[in-house]
């Protein structure tokens, strides 16, 4: 399981930074999203992994899941939600404006 676990937060991560240093928005906004989800299972993997295990502290039991990275993974995916729309809106505004989707403003050609 953290194996698996371990793969996907790698192969997130590194799909993440390769679409980041694409010359268009589009892929740039895919790369940050892709990003933010390798860090929330990273978030999520140092809580350590428990599986059947409740998350309040009950009588009689002995192993529990920790709450603290599930809130904050809640947290980091409301706030990954609104810099994706802040993206969004500053990349549809960029393209209005210049003409075209590139990061710099300009064809690559040019």
């Amino acid at each position: 399981m953290e194996l698996l676990l371990a793969s996907a937060i790698g192969v997130l991560a590194a799909a993440g930074v390769w679409l980041l240093l694409r010359a268009r928005t589009f892929p740039v906004m895919l790369g940050l999203t892709l990003l933010s989800y390798a860090v929330n299972l990273f978030i999520f993997s140092m809580g350590r992994l428990a599986t059947a295990a409740p998350p309040v502290i009950r009588e009689g039991v002995e192993r529990y899941a920790d709450p603290l990275p599930q809130a904050l993974v809640l947290t980091a995916i409301v706030i990954a939600f609104g810099m994706t729309a802040l993206l969004l809106a500053l990349s549809v505004r960029l393209r209005h404006d210049s003409g075209t989707d590139h990061v710099d403003g300009g064809e690559a050609g040019r």
